[in-house]
């Protein structure tokens, strides 16, 4: 992808990404963050990037099956939760403008964004002392950083430094971005 589309940025769909390097453990952060924003009353929505083909159905189920069939999309759905599937041949990337639009119908308060480091857009950048690549940090787009090594970290003015240890005080700040983000747009 040569050129990233624009996001476009609305009151009512707030979104933050958490950028990172692989293996600095954003997955392992949201684990933690999102039973403590819940319990703050927010609904937050997640968009994942992922590198590879991945499979959430088996082969064999029906659903598995229609999707190789052709059906585009596939949705299953039960009483306790739902699954849309759909093929993107010829896709080079996922396309996130038409991801995040998926999302507004659910009406979250805040849709966190899993990778998609380079896109522009606000972004909570993790910063762990086992990973020496600072480049991340450095994105205009970087409202805070949650390290364990902030003095080793060149920040630009503004940008926020959290101790990434401490999830009660990342979960603070994140909990906090809806309104930033409402109150940067007007």
């Amino acid at each position: 992808m040569n050129a990233l589309p624009s996001l476009s940025f609305e009151p009512d769909l707030p979104l933050l990404g958490i950028a990172a390097w692989s293996g600095t453990g954003k997955t392992t952060l949201l684990e933690k963050l999102l039973p403590l924003l819940r319990e703050h009353g927010l609904r937050v929505a997640v968009i994942k990037h992922a590198h590879h083909e991945f499979e959430v159905d088996k082969p064999g189920k029906d659903s598995y099956r229609l999707r190789c069939a052709g059906a585009t999309p596939m949705l299953v759905a039960s009483h306790k939760r739902l699954a849309l599937m759909m093929e993107t041949p010829g896709q080079e990337e996922p396309d996130l403008p038409a991801l995040v639009e998926s999302l507004r119908c659910y009406s979250p308060d805040l849709i966190l964004v899993e990778g998609f480091k380079a896109w522009p857009f606000p972004k909570l950048a993790l910063h762990r002392d086992t990973c020496g690549d600072t480049s991340l940090v450095q994105d205009a787009w970087v409202h805070a950083v949650a390290t364990n090594q902030p003095a080793a970290l060149a920040l630009d003015e503004g940008v926020e430094v959290l101790n990434i240890d401490n999830i009660k005080d990342v979960a603070a700040w994140v909990k906090k971005w809806p309104a930033r983000w409402k109150a940067s747009l007007a």
